[in-house]
């Protein structure tokens, strides 16, 4: 009995340090994620691929598949990339893929540059949320009230056809302006094992590039860490608990022409972890999916 309190206890104390950190991680930063509704499907299965909107890695919309929006959306295996734009209809909100190759295959999505007006104030909080504090200031000191950004999101999805770990390359960076590489196969891993990602910007490592690391489990609970690359550009973390994982991170600099004030590249990455042999449908904790057979 009294060992059954402390785990209780210390379930709690978890969920508090997880909230506590969403907090202090910036509530208001919102994030394009790809989410297949599996993540282990078996050779030749069709999975739906959802492209969500989050806030600290929880739901808040779905993102429609309109393709006059992307750059690039593709399937990349080893040296061969699959486009998978033209499937696209403006009216989808998933994309319905088919996994013929077995290993690792990894989902690629670059949108197409957009723009955003937005008042000081707001762009400052953005800023100081990102641990941009040199351009913080800068804004801060500045006497412009109004500014334009301009960005672009890239997102990646590694997922394991038909259970095989055979790693086709994965770990190559894709070429896109910014991109976040996964340097160790998590579908090999167990607990406690050590994962190594990368930050590029332009085929050269961010130093110091701030990156945020989620894990989301299959009951909704949300866990954060805040890392800093090192001067290879590379993270370091663990698989600690099952669920979805996602690797965040955004890089910023002064426009170089007058169509906007600031560029802004965002970059998503996921993966799930799973240490059993049952097949996890942690992709629930997003609200997508059918709920399991004989549960509603």
């Amino acid at each position: 009995m009294f060992g059954n309190s402390i785990f209780v206890s210390m379930k709690y104390i978890c969920f508090f340090i997880s909230c506590f950190l969403l907090t202090a991680f910036g509530a208001s930063a919102q994030d394009n994620i790809l989410i297949p509704e599996s993540f282990y499907p078996k050779k030749g299965d069709a999975v739906k691929v959802h492209l969500i909107n989050v806030s600290q890695f929880i739901k808040q919309d779905e993102v429609s598949l309109d393709p006059n929006k992307f750059q690039k959306f593709s399937v990349d295996i080893g040296k061969k990339s699959w486009s998978l734009v033209s499937t696209l209809k403006a009216t989808d909100t998933t994309a319905s893929i088919t996994f013929d190759k077995e290993g690792l295959n990894l989902l690629v999505m670059t949108m197409k540059t957009v723009n955003d007006d937005i008042e000081r104030d707001d762009f400052t909080k953005i800023l100081d949320d990102e641990g941009l504090n040199d351009l913080s200031e800068k804004v801060k000191n500045g006497s412009k009230d109004n500014f334009r950004e301009r960005y672009t999101w890239y997102m990646k999805s590694l997922l394991m056809v038909d259970g095989k770990t055979n790693a086709n390359d994965f770990e190559k960076p894709t070429g896109q302006d910014f991109e976040i590489t996964v340097k160790d196969n998590p579908y090999k891993g167990g607990y406690g094992d050590d994962i190594i990602a990368s930050v590029m910007f332009k085929g050269v490592p961010v130093v110091n590039a701030v990156v945020l690391f989620y894990i989301k489990t299959a009951d909704g609970n949300v866990f954060v860490q805040k890392m800093n690359a090192d001067k290879q550009g590379q993270v370091y973390f663990k698989l600690t608990r099952e669920g979805t994982y996602m690797l965040r991170s955004m890089h910023m600099e002064a426009s170089k022409d007058k169509s906007a004030d600031y560029d802004a590249w965002l970059a998503t990455y996921t993966f799930a972890f799973n240490n059993t042999t049952e097949v996890p449908n942690s992709y629930r904790s997003f609200g997508i999916g059918n709920p399991p057979a004989g549960k509603h």
